[in-house]
């Protein structure tokens, strides 16, 4: 037997397979970094928990945890009562959606309370742009403003508005970790893709004038399923649920 050949064949053997292994490694720990790039507030073990289920959190992790209270107040609804959309007097160009001075500028005679209103992306849909009602920066994830559009021009809309009459207790709301930590045990499917994580209010809406919303965090996936964290209680509730609603409270981590 050739010795010297042999172990020349050893070592160039070892030397791939360190090669080999060395960049597996930094392969994994890439993947861990990349994972990890918006989950720095959430417990290692829920961290673990979500690359075990190949959960991916592309959202920010919003750090602010304000005192708010529930909102009680009039509706007044377009939306939720399905009705036809009322059509502009001139469509306007669509572009004027991402400008919000300039829609009011053209439509703001048109559309009550336009200025109160703000663009989510996240919930438009092909030819309609939706927007939320805004109440002390925060929106209301129920009242919304829907901006019909089609050939790139906006042409009519829906809208719901509201009179407040009233407002809750203050309480310091639960941080959007400990809510998302929470679906990651709970609730969220293999494979999840968190894409959007906002702080505003929520509530059922009952078929009544008198309304009632809840500080909520909204939790949106890539495949359109949106979950609602009651930010006092923990309180789970989803939209777009194949399975129905889900309930729940959010757990400490």
């Amino acid at each position: 037997m050739d010795w010297g050949r042999a172990k020349s064949v050893l070592i160039i053997s070892f030397l791939m397979l360190n090669v080999l292994l060395g960049y597996q490694l930094w392969n994994d720990i890439r993947e861990q970094l990349d994972a990890n790039v918006n989950s720095a507030e959430l417990p290692q073990d829920k961290v673990v928990l979500m690359q075990q289920k190949r959960i991916t959190l592309s959202a920010n992790l919003p750090s602010d945890t304000p005192k708010l209270g529930d909102l009680t107040y009039l509706l007044h609804s377009d939306v939720h009562q399905k009705s036809k959309p009322t059509e502009l007097e001139t469509p306007v160009d669509s572009a004027l959606n991402f400008n919000k001075q300039g829609l009011i500028r053209a439509i703001g005679d048109e559309v009550p309370e336009l200025e109160h209103y703000v663009y989510d992306l996240h919930n438009s849909r092909e030819g309609v742009f939706v927007h939320h009602r805004m109440v002390d920066g925060r929106p209301m994830f129920n009242v919304k403003l829907e901006l019909y559009n089609s050939n790139l021009k906006i042409t009519g809309y829906l809208q719901d508005r509201i009179e407040l009459i009233g407002r809750g207790e203050e309480k310091q709301v639960l941080p959007a970790a400990k809510v998302v930590a929470s679906l990651i045990e709970t609730y969220l499917k293999e494979g999840s893709v968190i894409t959007d994580i906002q702080l505003g209010y929520h509530g059922q809406i009952f078929d009544s004038e008198k309304q009632v919303s809840a500080p909520s965090w909204r939790v949106m996936l890539e495949d359109g399923k949106i979950f609602y964290v009651h930010a006092i209680s923990g309180e789970v509730t989803t939209d777009g649920a194949e399975d129905g609603n889900a309930e729940g409270g959010a757990k400490s981590g």
